[in-house]
C-alpha cells in the first residue's frame, strides 16, 4: 500500500516514517525540503521525497490535486493548520483514499472544565470565547487550537455524514531528542532548564499548579500506526495522544532540578508581575500553555487502539533535555 505523508520530515515523522517502511508500506514524503529527520535511519533511503510549498499551493488551490495525483491509499497530514486547507484536501481526496489521518492537538478543547479531559467533552476554543488576559491584544495570542478544533469537527462531520475515512489524532506537547520541550515556566525557552540545573531563581506565574501534558514523538508515531492497523474503529473518531499523566509546572520544576542534583529556587508571582519580568515571546508562550492547562485522557485510545505510551512525561522531557546538554544548547 502507498502512504503519502505530508510533512514527514519533522519530529513525529522521524519516528513514523521508519515504522511505515519497516511495516512494508511504500512511503512518499511531501516536504518543503527545509528540514531533515531528527535522527538518522536507513529506512529513509527507501522513501520518495516530493518538494512542495503547501502554503503557496493552498492559495493557488492546487495542493489537494497534487496529493491526489500521487495515487495514495493512505494520506497522513502532519501540517494542516487551517480549516480552508483541510477542506481543500478532503474535497480532492473524496472517494480516492482508504484512510486519511490528521495530526491535531489537545488544544482543540480550549480551557478545561473537567480533568482529565475526554475526546467527547464540549470544546471551547479561545477565538470563540475570547479567553484573554486584560491588556493583551487577541492577535498576540495563538489561533492554533481554535483552527485545529474546527478542522477536527469538519473531519468528523465529513466522515460520519459522507463516509470520508478520516481519523484525527491529537498530541500534547511533543518532545524527544532534537526538540526543545515546553519547560516548567510554560514556554519554550531552553535556558529555563539551565537555571534549574544551576540552582538559580526561576519565576513561575501564579502558584505553579497549571498543567502541561507532554508526549514523546515515538509514542505519537505509535498511535498513527495503531490507527492505521485498526481502521474499523479509528475512522470517524478523535483520539488524544499524550503520556499517561500531565505535570503541574511546580512539580515539573522540582523534578527537572533534581535531574542535576538541585533543589529548585522558585519565585511565584502574579501574572502581571510575570509578564513584566520576562521577554514577550516567553510570556506569550506561557499564557498559551497555562490558559489551556491540558490534562487529557488516553482511555479511549487505550481501549480502542491498544495505545500504550512508552514514556511518561518526565522520561520524555528528560531525553530532550539531555540531548540539549549533549549538543551544548544549554550549559549545566
Amino acid at each position: 500500500m502507498r502512504v503519502v505523508i505530508i510533512g514527514g520530515s519533522g519530529h513525529v515523522g522521524t519516528y513514523l516514517v521508519p515504522r511505515l517502511v519497516e511495516a512494508g508500506y511504500e512511503v512518499i514524503n511531501i516536504t518543503r525540503g527545509q528540514s531533515k529527520p531528527y535522527l538518522p535511519h536507513a529506512a529513509w533511503d527507501q522513501v520518495q521525497s516530493v518538494i512542495a510549498d503547501r502554503d503557496a499551493e493552498d492559495k493557488a488551490g492546487t495542493f489537494g490535486q497534487r496529493v491526489r495525483d500521487l495515487k495514495p491509499d493512505i494520506v497522513i497530514d502532519m501540517v494542516c493548520f487551517t480549516l480552508e486547507s483541510a477542506q481543500q484536501i478532503v474535497t480532492a481526496l473524496q472517494g480516492q483514499v482508504q484512510h486519511f489521518l490528521h495530526c491535531g492537538t489537545i488544544w482543540m478543547h480550549g480551557y478545561p472544565t473537567i480533568q482529565p479531559t475526554t475526546e467527547d467533552m464540549p470544546r471551547q476554543p479561545f477565538s470563540q470565547h475570547n479567553f484573554t488576559p486584560v491588556g493583551i491584544e487577541i492577535d498576540k495570542l495563538s489561533e492554533y487550537g481554535a483552527q485545529k478544533s474546527a478542522i477536527a469537527a469538519y473531519l468528523r462531520d465529513q466522515s460520519r455524514r459522507f463516509g470520508f475515512p478520516a481519523t484525527a489524532l491529537h498530541p500534547g506537547h511533543i518532545v524527544g531528542p532534537g526538540h526543545s520541550p515546553v519547560n516548567p515556566q510554560g514556554n519554550h525557552n531552553v535556558k529555563v532548564f539551565e537555571k534549574l540545573a544551576k540552582g538559580e531563581e526561576l519565576l513561575i506565574a501564579n502558584f505553579g499548579l497549571e498543567t502541561v501534558h507532554h508526549v514523546h514523538g515515538d509514542d505519537v508515531a505509535q498511535i498513527f500506526m495503531r490507527a492505521i492497523q485498526n481502521w474499523r474503529v479509528s475512522v470517524g473518531e478523535d483520539f488524544h495522544v499524550v503520556s499517561p499523566a500531565a505535570l503541574t509546572l511546580r512539580g515539573f520544576a522540582q523534578a527537572a532540578a533534581a535531574w542535576f542534583g538541585k533543589e529548585p529556587v522558585l519565585k511565584f508571582v502574579s501574572w502581571d508581575a510575570f509578564r513584566a519580568a520576562v521577554p514577550e515571546p516567553d510570556w506569550r508562550g506561557t499564557w498559551d500553555h497555562i490558559s489551556h492547562s491540558p490534562n487529557a485522557s488516553i482511555a479511549k485510545a487505550q481501549r480502542l487502539l491498544g495505545y500504550q505510551p512508552r514514556y511518561t512525561s518526565l522520561e520524555a522531557v528528560y531525553e530532550s533535555v539531555m540531548w540539549l546538554v549533549d549538543h551544548d544548547v544549554i550549559t549545566v
